[in-house]
């Protein structure tokens, strides 16, 4: 009795093994993952990762090919969740701004002033408002792997130290094209320019656009901001989070085994993404803020009343928003953050 157990054991593990291969064979050759930066960035360095790791542990079965600077969709950043909803991208690693013109409750994270820190961030993401983005998303065809991180997203300029709004007022600051941060920049005084990233370098050495913001680590230090301008405001003002997501008929087409890895991979590679993205910003290691004053810049990390008096004068933004970006989210996320305290 026990041997004819054995034996129909061995053949349910074979048939389930037989199963996958059959599915495993009708993968396709290639599958394209969208990032909207260069490779050697952070951002762009995490999707590699993913990739390698699923394509070692699947050994070769789910071949992920990383296509980056936008070229999936022709440079134009804020379709990418379109084409990856249509199946022309089967994986992103997204920033959850660029997907905000088509998901408004991904502005969630655009609100000026709102996360104090990374561990409100993480708070959010990773409780009952970041459930709540993720069904959204997966109603409307795509699923959410992993967290990532671009940054919380600060300025530079090379007219002066930005300490309060008034500093702000008249200064030309490149922005990226998403209509909330326009607003924003308008709310404290500043003449918003939106731009390219290669217009912007162009323009900031002709004197034409005064400043820009991003993360420091993502973007900043990479470009090498200080030769174009010598201030910097560590200022959180908006926070960048990224979404390591997939097309969720791409990932139905998958053995449940290789779902289990390909989840699995992505914890992995968001979590040293966002390691990466963080170091030498969280006191005590400050080396972040360290390289930035060693070329040259001046740097000015506003306190919590100082920030507070920039988030009054966006009050409008938060009258118009929060209605577009739910109510019923917004008080989710603000609970996690009161918590997170």
């Amino acid at each position: 009795m026990r041997t004819v157990s054995l034996v129909c054991g061995l053949i349910a593990v074979l048939a389930l093994c037989l199963s996958q291969q059959v599915l495993a064979g009708k993968y396709k050759n290639e599958y394209k993952m969208s990032v909207v930066v260069g490779p050697k960035l952070p951002w762009g360095e995490g999707a590699t990762k993913f990739a390698d790791i699923v394509r070692e542990r699947t050994h070769g079965r789910i071949n992920i090919k990383v296509y980056t600077s936008s070229s999936l969709m022709a440079g134009k950043q804020t379709n990418e969740f379109l084409i990856h909803r249509e199946g022309v991208a089967d994986f992103c690693f997204a920033s959850t701004i660029n997907w905000s013109t088509s998901i408004k409750e991904l502005n969630l994270f655009n609100l000026p002033f709102f996360f104090p820190d990374y561990k409100a961030l993480d708070a959010v993401t990773h409780g009952a408002a970041g459930r709540k983005i993720e069904a959204d998303l997966k109603k409307k065809g795509v699923s959410v792997l992993a967290w990532g991180e671009n940054g919380f997203r600060e300025i530079t300029n090379s007219v002066r130290p930005i300490v309060k709004p008034a500093d702000l007022e008249g200064m030309k600051i490149r922005v990226v094209g998403t209509p909330i941060f326009i607003e924003i920049m308008k709310s404290l005084g500043a003449n918003p320019v939106n731009m390219n990233w290669g217009d912007a370098q162009v323009a900031f050495q002709q004197g034409v656009v005064d400043g820009q913001e991003n993360p420091v680590v993502a973007i900043e230090i990479p470009v090498k901001i200080w030769q174009f301008h010598k201030y910097i405001t560590i200022w959180h003002y908006v926070i960048d989070p990224l979404m390591l997501t997939v097309n969720n008929k791409v990932m139905a087409s998958f053995t449940p085994a290789d779902q289990k890895i390909i989840r699995e991979a992505a914890a992995e590679a968001a979590d040293w993404q966002v390691k990466v993205v963080r170091k030498g910003l969280i006191p005590p290691d400050l080396s972040a803020l360290d390289t930035l004053k060693k070329n040259g810049m001046e740097v000015t990390v506003l306190d919590k009343t100082q920030r507070d008096a920039f988030k009054q004068k966006t009050k409008a933004v938060y009258d118009k928003w929060i209605p577009i970006i739910g109510d019923d989210l917004v008080k989710k996320a603000k609970t996690a953050i009161a918590k997170a305290k």
